[in-house]
This record gives C-alpha cells, structure tokens and sequence, in this order.
C-alpha cells in the first residue's frame, strides 16, 4: 500500500522535522510514506477563511485520484486507539487499497469540500494541535500500526 500524507504548510521547528524524518526512516522496512506540503492560503481578511479554505481544497483534491483512499484529519472524526488504527490500516490493505491518503488542514481547518471527499475522518484527540505537531504525531502513529501488525515490541 502506498501511504501520502498532504499537509498544509512547512515544518520550521528543526526538532519537529528530525522527529518526522526519524519515523519516515523507521518506516521503510514497512512502507513508503510520501509527504506532500502545499503552501496555505493566505487569510488577510478572516471574513475570508471559507474561499481560503476552497482554494486550499482545490490544491489538496489535485493530488487525490478517484480510487484513493482519503482519511482527513478532523476534530469531528472518529478517535481511535493505536491498536484499532492499526487494525484499520490493515483492514484497508486487505481489502487491496493501493493508495492511503492522510489529509491535514491548514490552522483553519479543512473545507468541506475535502471533509466531503474523506473515506474515513479521524480525530487524533479532544485537544487541539498544531497542524506541524499532528503530522508528527501521524508518523508516529503510523510506525506504531506497523509495528503492532508484525507482532513487534515498539508497542505497549
């Protein structure tokens, strides 16, 4: 299965960008994660944040193909615990998905249009995050399902 994140905005912080690419290494035995960054829209005007956020939507869906499967990122979406990710993840790969996508938003958030487009929406926690923090998280996370599903001893 091929896994893509698409995240709005760069990593700056060098702790969180060392922390991202030492969960991308410890994947590799497992899988390919390709992260795409997109550069947000910016908001001078916060009477604008929904056309932002459809601008933003317009560059996110250019990277998802019909038979993608899309899971957003999402305060509203269903919390899972690492086991039952994992169990999704796995789920997914036997029903022959090719293509996993991770979508996280902007600070404003997702469209609805891309919100709509999500196979699956999945709220990492009740706390709010900064969007560079979640995609660390989401790596983690991600290594984590790997390691859960080969009977590995990162988990416990």
């Amino acid at each position: 299965m091929n896994i893509k994140i698409i995240a709005l905005g760069k990593i700056k912080e060098k702790f969180l960008k060392d922390g991202i690419e030492e969960f991308l290494k410890r994947l590799r035995p497992y899988t390919g994660v390709e992260i795409i960054e997109l550069s947000p829209v910016e908001i001078k005007d916060e009477n604008l944040i929904s056309k932002a956020l459809d601008d933003e939507a317009e560059k996110i869906l250019s990277y998802i193909k019909q038979q993608s499967f899309v899971i957003t990122l999402e305060i509203q979406g269903k919390m899972l615990s690492s086991e039952e990710f994992a169990a999704k993840i796995n789920e997914l790969s036997n029903q022959g998905i090719g293509e996993l996508i991770f979508v996280i938003g902007s600070s404003c958030g997702l469209s609805p249009k891309v919100s709509a487009r999500a196979n699956f929406k999945l709220s990492m926690s009740k706390m709010t995050f900064l969007h560079q923090f979640a995609r660390l998280l989401l790596v983690e996370q991600i290594y984590r399902a790997f390691k859960i599903l080969k009977n590995e001893t990162y988990h416990k």
